[in-house]
């Protein structure tokens, strides 16, 4: 039931991966109709009511996005504040996975996934995940640092194969990242026999009083939740419970609440785990709700700053003008890759047609692609498949490219009223000038309510943004030269 429910989840994801990756805009698409409609750039006096506008993703859908993007670990360079339950114990760290002492299916299964040494935050959390007695964990943590599979890891050391029933949960706040986490579990443990893995998640039902054969059972808080209603398994003899991105749970109705019912039913002995992507004040409560006298492992707070960014903004009167100046620009600038953001898909879709059509390999991402479809094309992207990117505000956060030396605002960041989205424009620009590199930022401006949002901006982060003139050949070559 559980299994071929799980089976046949994967196969679609796969079909749709394989189809998004052929993806590409070409001329004969029906983005390029020679009738299609200019968009049309008006000072606007209401708020935007445009079917095509773009909202940015939910925190769910950002943290599967990240996810699906990290198949790799990537290497942090912030520091790790650890927080001892017993102070007066020494801290170890584990260099490699054979110091640790696990079985050797499991070390097995880590080399088959392609880990060869622990990553940064596995290194610290890693000795006190494992080790007995079990200790709980409270860990801060991004996607593609190794976070799952230190989890994943933790759980496979705890449970009996010999034992079938679940020893161990993991509640994760979506369907597809609990399939997710799945997949991970089921690479790791290929090689300890008779491993069994369920997933609680919608379209699973069990009848009242079944049995579950599963050492770990994997799901969202809601199906989670039902499924101890209806006494399928005992959570009185869960020995890990894992709580994985505690933030965006927090940020799901219902999810908060759910979990904490959960975690009352299980047993004082339980190691209780839970990561987070953030650690504020609002998940701080929930996680002492949750975990009680943990250790803490947290990220010290690196600021994403726009002191590496030189920003600009263009003077364009109509959308023609803003697309010359795109032309004019890379006339001057030698541009690794470019993101251009725009409000409207339709905006999009009519700007990746053009610099198609002048020979630019162009990738379009918007809001109408899933979130697995969007982590194709960004991973193309990441691969410098496609030199420029163009998209709404789909990815505005969190999505880093090395290569990325040019941000365009084609339209400026504003919400649903027309107000100045400060946030969003930090987190637009941000996608240059990273991993201590230098950037440029420009922002085009067609009419006065434009240059009033700008100036907003710029008092908001007390910075210059200097007028670029991408008529006059001189003046860009003073102004970006020394960016090359």
């Amino acid at each position: 039931m559980t299994d071929e429910n799980w089976a046949e989840a994967v196969d679609k994801q796969e079909q749709l991966s394989k189809k998004v990756d052929t993806l590409h805009i070409n001329a004969n698409s029906n983005l390029n109709k020679k009738n299609e409609s200019l968009p049309q750039l008006v000072e606007p006096t209401v708020p935007v009511t445009d079917e095509n506008y773009e909202k940015p993703l939910t925190h769910e859908e950002s943290a599967l996005l990240k996810k699906l993007l990290h198949d790799k670990l990537i290497q942090s360079n912030q520091e790790l504040q650890v927080q001892q339950r017993d102070p007066t114990s020494p801290l170890f760290s584990a260099k490699s996975f054979e110091e640790l002492n696990l079985k050797e299916e499991l070390v097995q299964g880590i080399f088959a996934m392609g880990f060869n040494r622990p990553s940064k935050i596995q290194e610290t959390a890693l000795p006190l995940l494992v080790c007995n007695p079990p200790q709980n964990m409270i860990a801060q943590s991004q996607s593609g640092t190794g976070k799952t599979a230190a989890f994943v890891l933790t759980m496979l050391s705890r449970i009996n194969i010999e034992n079938k029933y679940p020893q161990c949960v993991c509640l994760s706040p979506t369907y597809e990242l609990a399939l997710q986490t799945g997949k991970a579990v089921e690479q790791m443990g290929k090689y300890l026999k008779g491993l069994q893995v369920a997933y609680a998640i919608r379209g699973n039902q069990v009848q009242r009083n079944t049995n579950i054969p599963a050492q770990i059972v994997i799901g969202t808080p809601g199906t989670m939740l039902d499924w101890t209603r209806k006494r399928v398994f005992d959570l009185g003899k869960v020995e890990v419970f894992v709580l994985d991105e505690a933030d965006v749970m927090i940020d799901t109705q219902g999810f908060k609440d759910q979990s904490i019912r959960i975690q009352r039913q299980l047993s004082n002995k339980c190691q209780l785990l839970l990561f987070s992507a953030t650690y504020d004040e609002q998940v701080m409560r929930f996680a002492e709700q949750i975990v009680h006298h943990p250790n803490i492992i947290k990220l010290r707070r690196n600021e994403e700053t726009l002191e590496n960014i030189k920003q600009y903004y263009v003077k364009c009167s109509t959308i023609e003008k803003k697309y010359e100046s795109i032309i004019n620009l890379y006339g001057v600038l030698s541009v690794g890759q470019a993101i251009i953001f725009c409000h409207t898909r339709k905006t999009a879709a009519w700007l990746a047609k053009r610099m198609c059509e002048d020979k630019h390999i162009v990738a379009l991402l918007s809001g109408e692609l899933d979130v697995s479809q969007r982590a194709a094309v960004l991973r193309r992207f990441k691969e410098a498949k496609e030199r420029v990117l163009v998209t709404t505000n789909v990815c505005s956060r969190g999505i880093d490219v090395e290569q990325v030396t040019l941000v365009i605002n084609f339209d400026l960041p504003v919400d649903y009223n027309r107000r100045p989205d400060c946030e969003t424009y930090l987190h637009r620009i941000g996608r240059t000038g990273r991993f201590g590199k230098t950037g440029v930022a420009i922002n085009f401006v067609a009419h006065d309510q434009d240059m009033r949002i700008l100036m907003e901006i710029q008092d908001h982060f007390g910075i210059k943004i200097t007028n670029l003139d991408t008529g006059n050949h001189a003046d860009m070559e003073e102004k970006l030269g020394e960016e090359d």
